[in-house]
């Protein structure tokens, strides 16, 4: 599969935009690699833990980034993930479930902090500690 670019999950936006240096450093990386993106999930978890003050720059920082929306294709398998582990034991979150779809239609590798959270084999995921 080649890659587009990378996904940015939330647990990595919240690190960077707290000033975490890894994550800083992780996504300054990544930049010159590819183009970052977000999805509509990523956009609305973080908006739902913004603080006042951080606002400006969140936004800036989401002007910057590639917008990944969530087709019907995408939302499809989405829910095909969520149904496939449910019968293997693995109970995956709609929101998880929905990133690693966007990534997958996209050809896109997902940076995050939350491995487990995406056992999905066709998808690329890369570690931020």
């Amino acid at each position: 599969m080649a890659n587009n670019g990378f996904l940015v999950d939330t647990t990595i936006l919240i690190d960077f935009f707290r000033g975490r240096i890894e994550a800083v450093q992780t996504l300054s990386m990544l930049v010159e690699e590819g183009p970052l993106g977000c999805c509509p999930v990523t956009v609305a978890e973080t908006f739902s833990g913004v603080r006042p003050e951080e606002r400006p720059k969140v936004e800036d920082f989401f002007a910057a980034l590639v917008y990944h929306p969530i087709s019907y294709e995408t939302a499809r398998l989405a829910g095909e993930y969520r149904k496939d582990y449910q019968t293997k034991g693995i109970t995956l979150s709609i929101s998880d479930a929905l990133i690693a779809a966007v990534a997958v239609k996209s050809s896109l590798t997902l940076i995050t902090k939350n491995v487990r959270h995406f056992p999905m084999a066709e998808l690329t995921v890369i570690e931020h500690s």
